[in-house]
């Protein structure tokens, strides 16, 4: 006869902090899958206290208060088992996965593999378990890790499974989002499940946290590799599949690596094993027939990516509405469009503020962005403002040409203006800048750069326009103005600008950022690749003197395997250049 497990998944969006309210969240999903005869559900990483908690952790009281919680959680789980992720304070901090059975906390497993590179800064708060544990539940035995530990090969999955006689390997985890990331996952779950012969689980998170946003994308595969469940991308989910576990068994009857990898004995005092007390008698289950889960392409993940970090970063930090300012270009155009999308066009305000510079046509196009979306929307000339300024300038000028400074004077009444509503109203200013820009610069402190989220910060100038095309092909008509799409860039702050005046065309500027910036190319690879060694090293050299204006940018959604914040770290004060540096031209 078969053995059959019934497991879920529960892929929840947590609040970093929110204690009671993660918990009643966790308990609410334990209901779900109680009713649904569930055996054995599992959470993600840290689900408790939220991830990444940060110098949270630090303190006393929200330790204890994290451990509380998950009592809480294991008092409702009367008739099922649950791992739920959460801090264990012991002698030291553990990143852990707690054990909950029939309304108990019965064990604990600390995460061995602390990652602390990119995003993460593990060893920071937490200590390394030293433990590779299983437990045995309704005959079959469930090993149990975190995160990074599954994606080490080898332990704790070899002797979870090798030894300790693992079917089922339940990963709990808070793997943030990057573009093409949920391939490069699924094919290291893959490996492991072939590996070990081993059912492989895998509890993701979702939702937006600050600048990080975790896809959730839960899945489970089969002893050869095959995934045999998957939740959503991007939402909350329950995941419930049947295990036949004879399966299992029957593959490693058959497969010699088994026996040759079991010679190696296990490390002493490494491996723990448990045996869960039966549970009381349940009736027989009927059959699942779990449905299919569409894959998202590449333009939809990082879209609804953009839109789950946005909409969760204006809701968690207490907003009810947002403003930017609506250029009648690409990048505002987007920017507006994704805050639609996550917030409802009611919580949205569009700002157009013209200035002598700026054309018919983009005020034209920033109303009709507005009206397409539907959002509240207001133009503010910021003419007579900018000669107001100028004149209380003019004795300091004095004696002086006009030049970047003018420029840049508009951008700063412009942020001026946004923070004035947002002031009066409780509104959270969102800038609009991209990622180009911010490379290199091209972007004005406390102008265009002031606001409290920066929603493309993570995204190339080339797509930019990728992403305004997908979102203008999922309705019924455009919502971005087809003239916007199409007229070169230009930030309109001086006679015929256009962004070409100052840097390449976007085709070629976002291959060597991506080049020197993600993927710590120099220059002479990056020449290699057939780029002109003069527009290399102009290029690098203005990466390296805006660190510090990149510093002072707002966060933001991160979408790229590096970003600029967290991901790229480097000293403001720093000397070291490719090349002789250029002489600073301006700190504008």
């Amino acid at each position: 006869m078969e053995k059959n497990l019934r497991l879920a998944l529960g892929q929840i969006n947590v609040t970093v902090g929110d204690l009671q309210g993660n918990a009643q969240k966790i308990m609410k999903v334990i209901d779900q899958a109680r009713a649904m005869d569930v055996d054995l559900v599992a959470f993600p990483e840290l689900a408790i206290p939220g991830y990444p908690p940060e110098d949270l952790l630090l303190n006393p009281t929200f330790a204890r208060d994290n451990l509380e919680a998950l009592k809480k959680v294991a008092r409702a789980t009367r008739g099922i088992t649950a791992i739920v992720g959460f801090a264990d304070i012991r002698e030291d901090i553990y990143n852990a996965a707690g054990i909950l059975h029939d309304g108990e906390w019965v064990d604990v497993y600390h995460k061995i593999y602390l990652p602390n590179y990119g995003v993460f800064d593990e060893d920071r708060y937490f200590q390394s378990g030293r433990e590779f544990l299983v437990f045995e539940l309704q005959g079959t035995v469930v090993g149990v890790n975190v995160c990074e530990d599954i994606w080490h090969p080898g332990d704790p999955v070899r002797t979870q499974c090798i030894h300790g006689g693992a079917q089922l390997i339940v990963n709990i985890s808070s793997s943030p989002f990057n573009a093409g990331k949920r391939d490069s996952r699924q094919k290291m779950l893959s490996t492991r499940a072939w590996d070990y012969s081993t059912f492989v689980a895998y509890a993701n998170l979702v939702g937006g946290q600050d600048e990080l946003v975790f896809d959730g994308g839960s899945m489970v595969l089969n002893e050869k590799g095959e995934v045999i469940g998957l939740a959503r991308a991007f939402e909350e989910d329950l995941l419930v599949v049947d295990l036949y576990l004879d399966e299992v068994i029957l593959n490693r009857l058959h497969d010699p690596r088994r026996r040759k990898e079991s010679l190696a004995p296990p490390v002493e005092g490494k491996l723990r094993r448990i045996t869960l007390p039966a549970p009381r008698k349940k009736s027989r289950k009927r059959p699942l027939h779990p449905g299919t889960v569409p894959i998202l392409g590449r333009q939809e993940e990082i879209y609804r990516a953009l839109v789950l970090g946005t909409g969760d970063y204006v809701r968690k930090n207490g907003f009810r509405k947002v403003v930017l300012g609506l250029s009648g270009g690409i990048d505002s155009s987007l920017t507006a469009a994704i805050a639609v999308d996550a917030l409802g066009k009611g919580s949205v305000v569009g700002v157009a503020m013209p200035s002598q510079y700026s054309s018919k046509e983009s005020l034209e196009d920033a109303r009709s962005l507005a009206e397409s979306l539907g959002i509240e929307f207001h133009v503010l000339p910021i003419g007579e403002v900018y000669k107001a300024y100028l004149k209380t300038l003019e004795p300091s000028f004095q004696g002086r040409k006009p030049d970047v400074t003018e420029e840049n004077l508009q951008a700063r009444i412009r942020g001026n203006l946004l923070m004035g509503l947002s002031n009066k109203f409780g509104w959270l200013v969102l800038t609009t800048g991209n990622k180009s820009e911010m490379g290199v610069g091209y972007c004005t402190l406390y102008g265009d750069m002031a606001g409290g989220f920066a929603v493309i910060k993570d995204v190339p100038k080339t797509l930019v326009y990728e992403l305004a095309s997908y979102r203008n092909s999922t309705g019924s008509q455009p919502v971005i103005p087809l003239r916007v799409m199409e007229k070169p860039p230009s930030a309109e702050l001086r006679p015929n600008q256009k962004d070409t005046d100052s840097l390449p065309p976007y085709e070629v500027l976002d291959p060597i950022l991506q080049a020197y910036v993600e993927e710590d190319q120099n220059l002479e690879i990056i020449v290699a690749k057939g780029f002109k060694r003069e527009m290399v090293e102009e290029i690098i050299n203005k990466v390296d003197l805006n660190e510090y204006k990149r510093r002072q940018a707002p966060p933001g959604v991160k979408i790229t395997p590096r970003a600029f914040g967290r991901d790229r770290r480097l000293p403001l004060t720093n000397r070291y250049r490719m090349r002789a540096p250029n002489k600073r031209k301006s700190i504008g």
